[in-house]
């Protein structure tokens, strides 16, 4: 079948260059973002004398007519097309006639793909924050019941001070609020117009670049067009930021696969979200988190990949960059599944207060508590204070006992400045509401965290 670029060439492209040079079959996933492009491109044409009124008529018509031809499933996908541009284009003029060859007129595939591409990208930041959205919303529910229940404050995967459920939990809304916050700024940076820019250096036709930016919601036009027909920092961006979201989901998931093991019995996840082994009846695995934890390596490998493709490219557009949308159109839709489970798994899991505030007896989380008393109450050094609370840990592991539930004639025998009254000090929920500092693990504290987030979300 003919090349529409096939002018210039003697002989016709072997099968092998068409399988290996197409991207149709992956980059037909951007057809509404193609089709909605070249309806504004047309109208400018159109507005500026280039295209008549009946041209643009037939132009609109036959594009919408493709729409529903590929949403009915109607349309053929051909290899030999290359990519979606030219088999949209194939099928407008097998339908309208020589107006469809007209509407490539002051555009290139080099700015029609970067278009494509780019808006696709951008309405994906957004999706994608929404998502997160309502992932936060499930995490807030579950917080909000949990404001005083204790359960071990860790560092080094060790027990260190006593937190509240909610307090913990509201690390990770910080972290997905910041994922937010990422998506969004990417979107607005990066809602520049590359269309009317062409191969790469603009275009003698009479142009309205302006409008057609207007016309596809683009905030601006883009500035140099060199630049931005080879431009990817919007692909490198969504890949950048989907990764760091996933370290952050990859992070929760580590966690909850510990809360639900044996050893620790924090947390049941569903039924609905787990599986079972296939020779030991009695296991109930948690293999939610477990994926969410290996497709994070699999986003990060798609933002190494495209990082490695551009690193070395001449100005401008290179065939490299068509490896520039399978790994982003894979990423985007293991954030988008990742998010939607993750969200119903945290909905449908069982809490269990009892086993956290059960752990929290273990591991002596008050000791920093000692040490503030000796400190305000003692007028002891800090130092010194450390050096006293090791001491009075020591005994604790030699009695097998708790600080939090030591007998107060041992602290005496260890410091005789000790009194009585260090006994509430070194009561864990004390110890928790304690922290009262701002961002702190206090119940008071908590609520105005979830208060914050909750206000965020409604925004």
């Amino acid at each position: 079948m003919e090349k529409m670029w096939s002018g210039r060439f003697s002989q016709s492209a072997s099968s092998l260059l068409d399988e290996f040079n197409a991207s149709i079959m992956f980059d037909r996933e951007l057809y509404i973002e193609d089709i909605e492009g070249s309806i504004a491109h047309a109208t400018m044409l159109n507005k500026q004398g280039i295209l008549t009124d009946k041209e643009v008529e037939d132009i609109k018509n036959g594009l919408n007519q493709v729409r529903s031809e590929i949403e009915s499933g109607e349309f053929k996908w051909n290899i030999s097309d290359e990519d979606l541009h030219m088999g949209i284009e194939k099928r407008l003029t097998a339908i309208i006639g020589d107006a469809g060859k007209k509407l490539h007129t002051a555009r290139s595939r080099n700015d029609q793909v970067a278009v494509d591409f780019r808006r696709w990208t951008l309405k994906k930041n957004l999706s994608i924050v929404e998502a997160i959205k309502k992932l936060m919303r499930e995490i807030l529910v579950v917080a909000e019941q949990h404001t005083e229940t204790l359960i071990p404050g860790m560092t080094h995967l060790q027990h260190a001070q006593p937190t509240n459920f909610a307090f913990h939990l509201a690390a990770y809304l910080s972290m997905f609020k910041r994922d937010i916050a990422r998506f969004e700024d990417s979107y607005k940076r990066n809602n520049i117009s590359p269309l009317g820019c062409a191969a790469l250096a603009g275009t003698p036709h009479n142009v309205d670049r302006k409008m057609t930016a207007e016309l596809l919601g683009f905030d601006s036009v883009s500035t140099n067009c060199l630049d931005t027909v080879s431009d990817r920092d919007f692909a490198l961006e969504i890949l950048f930021n989907i990764s760091t979201m996933m370290m952050h989901i990859s992070r929760l998931s580590e966690e909850l696969i510990m809360w639900s093991s044996y050893e620790f019995g924090f947390v049941e996840l569903s039924d609905e979200y787990s599986t079972g082994s296939s020779i030991m009846p009695q296991k109930k695995n948690p293999d939610v988190p477990e994926l969410l934890r290996g497709k994070t390596g699999r986003v990060y490998g798609s933002l190494m990949g495209l990082l490695t493709v551009m690193k070395g490219l001449p100005l401008a557009y290179n065939k490299d960059t068509q490896e520039d949308k399978e790994g982003v159109f894979d990423a985007v839709k293991t954030a988008e599944i990742s998010l939607e489970i993750l969200k119903e798994a945290i909905k449908t899991m069982e809490v269990k207060p009892h086993n956290m505030e059960k752990a929290c007896a273990i591991g002596h989380l008050s000791a920093t508590d000692l040490a503030d008393y000796l400190v305000e109450k003692c007028d002891i050094p800090f130092r010194e204070a450390h050096f006293i609370t090791g001491r009075a840990v020591a005994k604790g592991e030699e009695l097998n006992t708790d600080l939090s539930q030591i007998e107060f004639k041992y602290l005496k025998e260890i410091d005789s400045r000790i009194d009585e009254d260090v006994m509430e000090y070194l009561v864990l929920r004390n110890s928790m509401n304690a922290r009262t500092s701002e961002g702190g693990t206090a119940t008071e504290r908590t609520k105005e965290q979830l208060s914050f987030f909750k206000s965020f979300l409604e925004e």
